[in-house]
């Protein structure tokens, strides 16, 4: 390497150069924020600038690399060089409306760029990029289960349509729905359809009020408007409440941590040799 090279690679590398870039970044992000407030010359004239300091952060890491293939192999290059040049992208360019919300959109994420500033939060992202092929098996598996459970719950919780209800059985109806409305009240039947079921499981499985779905389950069976027991619909909750918080999010916390203790393993290696980053496979 050429040692004026050599020397770009230094500053590149060098506490105060990334101390430097963190803190443009931090400002980059406050006023990315501030814009959904007000818009103001000053902002602007500061955002240019800011894009500016970026360009050139760029255009020194790819000197610093042996090649460009070398630049391109990590993760984190990518990124940044991909925020840089959509911001360069003309909205009058744009073809249509659409699409000018997805290129500001991307261009708010270089607000991401906040995570180069901890090698720890390097660490996390790099684990959860690893784990993606493990989540995603992980997720089959809970699509599997939640299907499963969406059409026992349909067969067993469905509430009877209003419309086809007449006599005693519309007067429960009508009673249980005074004693137990649906919550919230402009919601429908949790267990009316396959999807609304998956999705009550869900809503389950985050904890959200799953206790008030059940005790309206047990008065609807009171009402002898569902034929299932108390039994059975506390045995059901209970049991998907189980599978899914404790054994199906369990899975993708171990798979998680698993990469997070291999990486930190590699790190911690690398960095006994002397080495500084990570390197992308």
């Amino acid at each position: 390497m050429a040692p004026w090279r050599e020397k770009v690679r230094e500053i590149c590398t060098s506490r105060w150069f990334e101390l430097a870039i963190t803190a443009v970044i931090v400002v980059n992000s406050i006023l990315i924020g501030v814009e959904t407030y007000m818009q103001h010359p000053v902002i602007t004239a500061v955002q240019d600038f800011i894009l500016f300091i970026f360009t050139v952060e760029i255009i020194l890491r790819l000197i610093a690399a042996p090649n460009l293939r070398t630049f391109f192999r990590s993760g984190w290059n990518i990124f940044d060089f991909t925020l840089v040049v959509i911001t360069y992208i003309p909205e009058r360019f744009i073809p249509n409306a659409s699409a000018m919300i997805a290129i500001r959109i991307l261009r708010v994420f270089r607000v991401l760029r906040l995570l180069r500033a901890s090698k720890e939060i390097k660490l996390i992202v790099t684990v959860l990029l690893k784990s993606m092929t493990a989540m995603f098996y992980n997720m089959l598996l809970f699509l599997v289960f939640i299907y499963l459970f969406a059409i026992i719950g349909v067969g067993l919780f469905k509430l009877p349509d209003p419309a086809t209800l007449s006599g005693e059985l519309l007067a429960n109806y009508e009673a249980f729905m005074q004693v137990a409305p649906n919550n919230p009240t402009n919601s429908g039947d949790p267990y009316g359809t396959l999807g609304e079921a998956m999705f009550t499981l869900f809503r389950v499985m985050t904890g959200e009020d799953w206790t008030d779905l059940r005790y309206n389950l047990v008065t609807a069976s009171d009402y002898g408007l569902v034929h299932a027991s108390s039994v059975v619909i506390t045995m059901f909750h209970v049991v998907w409440f189980i599978i899914a918080a404790f054994l199906l999010l369990n899975l993708v916390t171990g798979a998680i941590l698993n990469n997070y203790q291999i990486e930190k393993d590699k790190q911690d290696k690398l960095e006994r040799c002397g080495e500084m980053e990570i390197p992308e496979k």
